[in-house]
């Protein structure tokens, strides 16, 4: 009886052990899974942090602040990253990882200031508007040219060898060489000049921030200020949107690259610019456009989904909605059985820093729990410069470095705009929002789509989480779903999921073995009379068969059997078993019926 207790006992310590490890997907929690990503990227880097890429080491310190003296050591005499060739991106990004390590980067951000260059690409044009026609004089170079605004708003005529008379009339184009020029211009009525900008091969007009306003007989002066980052002869622009975003967060003016990073998106998605855009302007078309890039529930416009949800979730560290919380889920799918993704140790580092950055979350059993030192001790609120610019406000340094990413903490809280101001709008209650919905002075809900009404069933596809589209990308499928306007249903690709059938077989033959193993006794009979059945002699071949014996081998020769007469029908004698062998067999027929 304490056998079988003991053996039983084993039975459930060992369903207890394997049936968790069956179902740990389905019982991780958030944190956990979390706790375990974090984990598994201290067990890459430990012991390791000289042997990782400097862009490994760069996020490694952004994520878990290791490898900040090997990062310094991979340095071109502190200047820029990494030694071998120096770039623009990675040197940025080194200085935004020192930084937010407590480490200044003087001499690194001076180099990055020097590699600059005009951007080539871009037509600029000078704008002068009048309520009323108007007579205006530009001066430049030492000459004044003297122009005529009609009651149309077109001009009459260019100013001299910098300003040729655009297509239509309505502008003055400036000449690439005249760039470094300064135009001062007065007219005898009341008028305003800006400057626009727009790439050579697009439609696409552009307005410069800054505009200028001047009374009859006042003067404005106006000044092409472009740049972008470059180390060679041609711009850079995946650096030059790390290097505005790290200067611009450490308070210089990047204005003046502004335009080359606005104009030249177009021509770059695959690098995400409205993240870095959002980040600098908070302009809600970069976030609108950045959240329709969204497949699915990821980004992927260089290939590397894993990087590119990074990049983008990294513009809304401190804003929750529903395509954000579709992307975290996706993540902690997707983590390996390690807990990075894909073993890839920059993309891990990189996807904690944007998502779960460790100096804001504190444990609080199943679910993670934000900190935020600048609004509970500094009174404060974690803003982008630009953001607290525009409020009035001022940083508070002391707290800044309890503000994730390139957020500050600054003493104003964020100027929202209304909705209108933002080019949205407020559904009914019968209507639902095309997208997401943004909080605005007026609302909470400011439908940055459009809106629609409920009673109009959404297309299948969407329904079921999937895109309408005229043409799936190369990570998507085409779904059965259907869509509207004859378009196709794109789904991500999926691979198939895990099956524990095998672990199943495996528990029920490990679990009859045991069971055999307690009841053994009472089995016994069974199995006797089970190999009994199967172990009955086959009857001998009759007399007459019809087919001869087969020859038997030896070596290599073949011996014929000889022919046997059938015998004679006689009443087989059995013999008698020793004494000895019948006692067994008794014996055992005995046990068998207790």
């Amino acid at each position: 009886m304490r056998k079988k207790v003991f053996l039983f006992g084993i039975l459930i310590v060992f369903l207890m052990f394997i049936l968790p490890l069956v179902f740990a997907d389905e019982n991780d929690t958030e944190q956990s899974k979390i706790n375990m990503a974090y984990n598994c990227l201290e067990e890459k880097i430990k012991d390791k942090c000289s042997s990782l890429s400097c862009e490994e080491k760069i996020f490694s310190l952004l994520a878990v602040q290791k490898c900040k003296d090997e990062l310094v050591k991979d340095s071109l005499d502190n200047k820029c990253w990494p030694k071998s060739d120096c770039k623009i991106k990675t040197t940025a990004q080194a200085i935004l990882a020192l930084n937010e390590a407590g480490n200044s980067a003087t001499e690194a951000e001076t180099w990055l200031l020097s590699q600059n260059k005009t951007p080539p690409d871009i037509d600029w044009y000078l704008q002068i508007e009048s309520p009323e026609s108007a007579i205006c004089t530009i001066s430049y170079g030492g000459s004044e040219n003297q122009i005529l605004i009609g009651e149309d708003k077109k001009i009459n005529s260019g100013a001299g060898s910098c300003l040729s008379l655009s297509e239509g009339g309505w502008w003055l184009r400036i000449s690439p060489i005249c760039y470094d020029k300064e135009f001062e211009i007065t007219c005898d009525k009341r008028f305003l000049t800006n400057l626009l900008f727009k790439m050579e091969s697009s439609s696409t007009v552009h307005v410069s921030d800054k505009t200028s306003s001047a009374s009859a007989e006042g003067t404005t002066t106006e000044k092409v200020n472009s740049f972008c980052f470059t180390k060679t002869s041609s711009c850079d622009y995946e650096g030059s949107l790390w290097a505005a975003l790290v200067l611009d967060y450490l308070g210089y003016d990047i204005s003046s690259y502004m335009p080359y990073l606005v104009t030249m998106a177009e021509t770059n998605p695959v690098y995400i610019p409205e993240s870095f855009l959002y980040l600098l302007t908070s302009d809600s078309d970069y976030r609108i456009d950045l959240i329709e890039k969204q497949k699915v529930n990821n980004w992927d416009e260089s290939g590397d989904k894993f990087y590119d949800t990074a990049l983008a979730l990294y513009a809304f560290q401190y804003e929750e909605f529903q395509e954000k919380t579709r992307a975290k889920e996706w993540l902690l799918e997707v983590q390996d059985k390690e807990g990075c993704w894909k073993g890839n140790t920059r993309n891990t580092a990189f996807i904690l820093y944007s998502v779960w950055p460790k100096n804001l979350i504190e444990e609080n059993g199943d679910e993670p729990v934000y900190k935020d030192d600048c609004k509970i001790d500094g009174d404060g609120y974690c803003l982008s410069s630009t953001d607290c610019q525009e409020a009035g406000g001022n940083e508070l340094s002391s707290y800044s470095s309890s503000c994730s990413g390139v957020n500050i903490c600054c003493d104003r809280e964020k100027v929202l705009d209304t909705c209108e101001e933002m080019n949205g709008e407020v559904c009914n209650l019968d209507e639902e929002c095309s997208t997401t919905t943004s909080e605005a002075l007026d609302t909470s809900e400011c439908c940055l789509g459009y809106c629609r009404d409920k009673s109009v069933s959404q297309p299948e596809c969407e329904e079921y989480g999937g895109t309408c589209k005229d043409e799936c990308d190369k990570d998507e499928e085409e779904s059965d779903d259907s869509c509207d306007y004859g378009e196709v249903c794109c789904v991500e690709k999926t691979t198939p999921e895990s099956s524990y059938w095998w672990i199943w077989v495996l528990l029920i033959l490990i679990v009859l073995v045991l069971l055999g193993i307690i009841f053994r006794d009472k089995l016994r009979p069974h199995w006797f009379k089970i190999k009994s059945k199967f172990g009955k002699p086959k009857p001998s071949a009759k007399p007459g068969h019809m087919f001869p014996p087969r020859p038997r081998m030896f070596g290599r020769r073949v011996v014929p059997e000889r022919r046997v007469p059938p015998p004679t029908q006689r009443t087989p004698i059995a013999r008698p078993k020793p004494q000895g062998e019948i006692d067994e067999v008794l014996k055992k027929l005995k046990e068998m019926g207790k």
